[in-house]
């Protein structure tokens, strides 16, 4: 008997709210008709992926960058209309961005 069940049994009118992330459908982020631009740079000696060419709102990148933070765990943030993540990790971003709905052009080697 895991946890779950011993609260169903301790609480059986409660409802459970759905706690999973469920995942990424088009209408959560603004969609373009431009591919998104997925670069590969090192600066100050560390790798870093760059997604450019996404005009979505701040909100949107703010989500969008928390999305593939989960999904990738690594770390990363937002600033002048890029999303920066740590680490060159192009082809799981490429993967998970077209699972979402976005087009995706790898630039660079």
């Amino acid at each position: 008997m895991d946890l779950k069940d011993q609260l169903k049994s301790l609480f059986p009118d409660h409802v459970s709210e759905n706690t999973e992330e469920t995942s990424a459908r088009p209408s959560d982020f603004w969609m373009q008709d431009e591919p998104l631009e997925c670069h590969f740079e090192k600066r100050k000696g560390k790798p870093i992926t760059i997604i450019k060419k996404y005009n979505g709102a701040k909100s949107d990148f703010k989500r969008l960058t928390r999305k593939i933070q989960k999904e990738i765990h690594v770390g990363g943030s937002f600033k002048d209309e890029m999303i920066f993540i740590q680490g060159d990790y192009r082809d799981e971003i490429m993967k998970l961005l077209k699972s979402i709905g976005f087009n995706v052009k790898r630039v660079g080697g």
